[in-house]
This record gives C-alpha cells, sequence and structure tokens, in this order.
C-alpha cells in the first residue's frame, strides 16, 4: 500500500474542515463536496415523502386523481434511490453525510407509505409495527457497530427492498378499477412476501452478527 502523499493528506484535512467545499459531480481527486449532487437527490427523496404521504390521504381511500399522483411521486422517489448510490459510487461522491441520511430517506418514504395504507385500512397495522421495527432495529444495530465493522446489504436485503418497492407500487396505484377485484389477490401475496423477506432478512442480519461476535470474542 503506498503512502499518503502530502497532496493527499492536504486534501482529506481540508475536506473534513470544510464539508461543503469539494467536488459537486466531476470524478476525480480531492474530497466531495458535501452538497454533492447524489446528496441533494437523497435530500430531495426525503422532501418527497411528506408531499406523497399528504397527496394519499387526501385521496382518502377514493382511488381519485390525488392517489395516483401519490403513486407517481412514490415511483419518482424509489428511483432516486438507486440514482443517487450509482452516481455516488460511479463519481467517487460517497461522504459521512450521504451513508448516514440515504438510509433515513428510506426508511422515511417506506415508512410512511406503509403507515398511509394502515391509516386508510388497506394494510393491517400489524404489518406496518413489525416491518418499521425490523427497519429502524437493523439500521440502529448498523450504525452500532459502524466503529468496529462496515456491515453490508445482505442478498436478502437487497431482495427485501426489491419486494417492497413493487408491492408498495401495486398497494398504491388503483389498478383494481381497471382489471377487477383480483388485483387485491395479487396485492395481498406481493405484500406478504415483502413481509416475509423483510422479517428474514432481518433475522439474517442478527444470526450473521451473533456468528461474529462468536468468532471474535
Amino acid at each position: 500500500m503506498s503512502a499518503m502523499t502530502a497532496s493527499d493528506s492536504t486534501d482529506t484535512a481540508h475536506g473534513a474542515r470544510f464539508p461543503w467545499r469539494g467536488r459537486l459531480l466531476r470524478k476525480g481527486p480531492g474530497p466531495a463536496s458535501t452538497g454533492n449532487v447524489a446528496n441533494i437527490i437523497t435530500v430531495v427523496r426525503i422532501l418527497m415523502a411528506p408531499l406523497f404521504f399528504v397527496l394519499l390521504l387526501a385521496d382518502a381511500g377514493h382511488d381519485g386523481p390525488l392517489r395516483i399522483w401519490a403513486a407517481v411521486v412514490f415511483v419518482v422517489a424509489i428511483v432516486t434511490d438507486s440514482a443517487d448510490g450509482i452516481i455516488a459510487r460511479r463519481q467517487n461522491l460517497v461522504t459521512d453525510f450521504g451513508k448516514l441520511v440515504d438510509p433515513i430517506a428510506d426508511k422515511v418514504l417506506i415508512g410512511g407509505a406503509l403507515v398511509a395504507l394502515s391509516v386508510l385500512h388497506e394494510l393491517p397495522w400489524y404489518v406496518t409495527v413489525l416491518i418499521m421495527v425490523r427497519e429502524i432495529g437493523i439500521t440502529v444495530f448498523r450504525f452500532a457497530v459502524l466503529s468496529d465493522r462496515v456491515i453490508p446489504a445482505s442478498r436478502g436485503g437487497k431482495i427485501k427492498t426489491v419486494l417492497q418497492a413493487v408491492a408498495l407500487t401495486a398497494a398504491l396505484f388503483p389498478w383494481w378499477n381497471l382489471v377487477g377485484d383480483w388485483a387485491h389477490w395479487v396485492n395481498g401475496i406481493l405484500m406478504t412476501a415483502a413481509f416475509l423477506a423483510t422479517i428474514l432478512s432481518g433475522a439474517d442480519y442478527l444470526w450473521q452478527a451473533w456468528k461474529h461476535n462468536r468468532t471474535t470474542s
């Protein structure tokens, strides 16, 4: 491993003192700004969550234009979840701020969708509560051990995220008005799959953590 050059050391120290200065989009040497494009997209996703929540509740279960707009906002926000990560990795724009805020943005969006559907009596509260306990619990756990090791997203965790996005998208768009009540059966199957994947992936994180602690103790 090559030693850190004086220039690298200066860039690192400069980035620590002035986190808002640095690269915004271009890829290259030097620190990335906290206000880089990837982080801006993440913050926008957080701001979209309350807009989605208000639109869906304002529709009040009438399956009107407000619900469709709420679903569109949700889908756009979900897409930005992949976009900010891709930009951050490709352009070397990963920052401590992004590592902290990105999972929070995901939980706010997914949690808002689950709570809104439960408020509208379209999703049992126990499903929402169990999923949120798992999501918040694992996120807190990952931050708690961050100084010791980084726990990457597992394959099960990635599958869980995709299933949650698909299930919630299907539950939000009132497509049953076009194809009939059998759409509710499909939604139920998708939500059940997302629920099981969420619980099982959470259990897997805890199992892997227990094995790690056992081997290192």
